[in-house]
């Protein structure tokens, strides 16, 4: 049995991920903002699979209160996986006409948030004497695409992270993985359009997208080897998608 540790659990690929490790055995720790979702998701883990499932509630942006609940906590002792996860796009704006609010948030949550969680876990990995940190990236980090501006250029952040993690980590036999998905049927573009979901759903007519199942069968896949390998970079579409910006419908 592993534990594993998944920010942004709440719904999407965060949910997909927590279910598909619930249901091969493994202990959970799932995390973010909304309470009430994460207690539900609690319950049908719990009773569909008898799984150890545990819950901690904050923002990844919120730097205090995520290293209060995140370093040196015994609930993460022996940890094996963290999976950041938690991210998010708003605005699909030109550069001149975009919102700076939205900006801000976009970099707090996909690069500062995901810099606090892994800064905070990462003595509890150290003395464990290895582990794994999975990213989760986009498609979005591999080519800029247009009105993507800010949000392609956090996800660029999560590459260059992710090889920056490779390269530090290496002495602490730490293994690091970074998962780019690209157009994927989620909350993500709800959130994206700020929750116009005629505008949302219109993303993935006319073709079919990736699923959080698709994403948590990968995150499991690359945890799942031996010792010795590590999967760095997984880029993954669905069949009607090349990369960021070219997609037949």
């Amino acid at each position: 049995m592993k534990k594993i540790l998944i920010t942004g659990a709440s719904s999407g690929f965060g949910k997909a991920i927590a279910e598909k490790f619930a249901s091969s055995g493994h202990e959970i720790i799932i995390t973010g903002r909304r309470e009430n979702l994460l207690n539900k998701l609690k319950e049908e883990l719990v009773a569909k699979y008898e799984a150890p499932v545990t819950v901690l509630v904050f923002d990844v942006q919120n730097k205090k209160k995520v290293f209060e609940l995140l370093q040196d906590n015994p609930i993460l002792e022996n940890l094996d996986i963290l999976v950041n996860n938690a991210g998010l796009a708003l605005g699909r704006d030109l550069f001149d006409e975009a919102s700076l609010d939205d900006w801000e948030t976009m970099i707090d949550t996909n690069v500062k948030g995901l810099l606090y969680v892994t800064k905070a876990v990462l003595s509890t990995l150290i003395k464990k004497g290895g582990g794994h940190i999975i990213n989760i990236g986009s498609t979005a980090g591999k080519e800029v695409y247009e009105r993507g501006n800010v949000y392609c250029a956090t996800k660029m952040s999560v590459e260059a992270l992710s090889q920056a993690m490779r390269i530090d980590l290496l002495r602490h036999k730490i293994k690091v993985t970074v998962i780019h998905p690209g157009a994927a049927d989620t909350e993500f573009s709800t959130v994206r359009f700020k929750g116009d979901k005629k505008k949302a759903d219109t993303v993935y007519e006319g073709y079919t997208p990736l699923y959080g199942t698709d994403i948590a069968d990968t995150v499991h896949y690359c945890t799942d080897l031996p010792a010795h390998v590590c999967i760095n970079s997984v880029v993954m579409t669905c069949v009607a998608q090349a990369n960021s910006f070219y997609l037949f419908k």
